[in-house]
């Protein structure tokens, strides 16, 4: 395939060293290529599109006049009123 590969040193944890060589002789493979493997979903991850979150539903009409212009602490205290909160 003609692809070059780097080598490097890198320093990693003991414990994270140790259980990623556990888990490649499980899978019969080499702490190379899972390394490789985790260091491409990282990277895939960070390169996707954050996901959108659902639109905000709203009742009909907003909110009360009373509460058009108050802070969210007013609101909140307002929701907790009697409840002992």
């Amino acid at each position: 395939m003609g692809r070059h590969i780097m080598k490097t040193t890198i320093e990693i944890a003991d414990d994270l060293f140790e259980r990623a060589q556990r888990v490649a002789r499980k899978e019969k493979t080499t702490f190379r290529a899972l390394t490789e493997q985790g260091l491409r979903l990282v990277l895939k991850q960070k390169q996707s599109k954050p996901k959108k979150l659902p639109p905000l539903v709203t009742v009909p009409g907003g909110l009360t006049d009373e509460f058009k212009d108050a802070s969210w602490e007013r609101i909140r205290d307002e929701i907790y009123n009697g409840r002992g909160a």
